[in-house]
Order: structure tokens, then sequence, then C-alpha cells
């Protein structure tokens, strides 16, 4: 249903994205990514690595390393698909928001509401 490939919305050395392999409808699940979880005191210690651009909020307590296809969706602020965080499990589960099209890429909002504008962190610096 996904695969990655190179994306032509990202640049740089790894400008990969996730692309649908067929049709999604609107609504269905398209991956669930496993949650690596650490304690909030230990971010200190991703920000000083690649991995601070890639790790989201995971309850009050805790961050989160998306496994799977998880840390490799693409920001957009007109996504294609979205996601919840499924404690239960320890997964991100990411759904088609809209009907995708076979060979689209798969967009999120990484400020986790679809139609949540602000601004990412990477563009406040």
């Amino acid at each position: 249903m996904i695969e990655v490939n190179k994306s032509p919305i990202s640049d740089g050395e790894f400008n990969r994205g996730v692309f649908a392999t067929c049709d999604i409808p609107k609504g269905q699940l398209i991956h669930e990514a496993p949650v690596l979880p650490y304690p909030n005191e230990e971010h200190q210690l991703i920000e000083h690595t690649v991995l601070a651009d890639y790790v989201f909020e995971y309850g009050q307590n805790h961050g989160a390393i998306i496994l799977g296809y998880g840390m490799l969706f693409n920001h957009s602020y007109e996504p294609n698909a979205t996601y919840e965080i499924n404690f239960d499990n320890h997964t991100f589960d990411y759904y088609a928001y809209k009907d995708i099209k076979a060979g689209e890429e798969i967009l999120i909002n990484y400020n986790g509401d679809v139609d949540d504008k602000e601004l990412l962190w990477f563009h406040k610096k």
C-alpha cells in the first residue's frame, strides 16, 4: 500500500517521502508505526542529535521516536493524511484524510491538526 521514494518536495541529502502504491480511500488506515518512548528528562540529550527534528510529543511525560515509516512522512499545511496516537498499542496510526491516488505522496501536518497553520519549529529558528 505504501513505499518510500525520493520526494520532490523535500531537499537535502535524504529527500525521501512515503507514497501510495495503490488508491487509498479516505479514512483507511495507512500505517501503524511503533513508538519508542523516552522520558522528557532525556529530551535535552536528543536535542544535540539529528533526531531532534524527528521526535514527537507522547503524552505529558514522554517524547517518542516513531519507527517504521512514521518518521518519513513529509509535512504539508494541506495534508492528505492524518495521524492519531494509540497509547494502548504504543503506535502512531496514520489514516487517509482524503482519497489518495496511487503514486501520490502521503503528507501530514506536523502540527498534529490538519487545520493548524502555525509555523513549524524549524521555520521559527
